[in-house]
């Protein structure tokens, strides 16, 4: 069996089939290309997105990435429809596990993922999209978990970050309905943080990441991770994790970097350490 462990070099020199794979410095972009099947989701595509943020993962110098669809019609516009009509129930539990397995590596990557949402949002993709840290959309884009149009449910996360996120009644109208709404409409609701011209989307979100990147990178990965499990927890647990990692921060020597720079008027620099 083929190891888990990609390199950041690895996945450089790799010949994805169904992604594209960039480094710009502290940043990696992380593109999914289909454009011909509106970067529908097959199985082969989750193994090269598993090995990607991996790669992005274990690579010391990456401090985020974005992850966004190829052409201007798609992010990705769900699964991959004749691949999931051979699915019997028990190869579709494995199915429906190996592809949470990838958002959960991608949710809790220690690193914060950008999604810039290009178009379709459907299905997988509206899931993929919810399983980044946050996510920024451009006009044309739409989001919708449409799977009981098919006679099934969504798979990935959808029916349970769907209601972390916009609300209990907001996320059942959207799966019960079907519905697909537009970026205006995902931006009132709480699904995207901000809309943009397309030609504005990935120049926004790298701007952002510019700003993560200034920032103390055990600090923003502490952060994530109060965030992420904070929700998961009472609000009492959740002050006692939050407690625990502002501890761990103020061990680190970027908390004695950034303190000292503060006081010194000079600009901080950190070493994640």
């Amino acid at each position: 069996m083929k190891s888990l462990a990609v390199s950041l070099a690895e996945a450089l020199s790799m010949n994805f089939e169904n992604l594209i794979f960039e480094k710009r410095g502290a940043l990696s972009i992380v593109t999914v290309n289909r454009p011909k099947v509106l970067n529908a989701l097959n199985m082969a595509t989750m193994n090269e997105l598993r090995e990607a943020f991996t790669a992005v993962r274990d690579d010391a110098e990456t401090r985020v990435a974005i992850l966004t669809g190829a052409g201007e019609k798609s992010f990705v516009a769900g699964a991959d429809i004749g691949e999931l009509n051979k699915q019997d129930p028990v190869s579709a539990k494995e199915y429906t596990h190996r592809g949470q397995a990838v958002l959960d590596l991608i949710e809790n990557l220690g690193k914060p993922v950008i999604c810039a949402v290009n178009g379709f949002a459907l299905g997988g993709g509206c899931e993929i999209a919810m399983a980044c840290s946050f996510r920024i959309a451009a006009e044309n884009a739409k989001f919708g978990q449409p799977e009981v149009k098919l006679g099934i449910i969504p798979g990935y996360g959808g029916t349970q970050r769907l209601p972390r996120l916009v609300g209990k009644g907001v996320a059942m109208q959207l799966i019960l309905a079907g519905e697909t709404i537009p970026a205006q409409e995902a931006l009132r609701i709480g699904l995207v943080n901000e809309v943009t011209a397309p030609a504005e989307l990935l120049p926004r979100c790298e701007a952002i990441a510019q700003k993560i990147v200034g920032n103390a990178p055990l600090a923003v990965q502490y952060c994530m991770e109060a965030v992420n499990k904070g929700t998961e927890m009472t609000l009492r647990e959740g002050l006692y994790l939050e407690a625990v990692l502002f501890g761990l921060a103020c061990a680190t020597e970027d908390k004695r970097e950034g303190t000292s720079a503060f006081l010194e008027k000079r600009a901080a620099h950190f070493k994640g350490k």
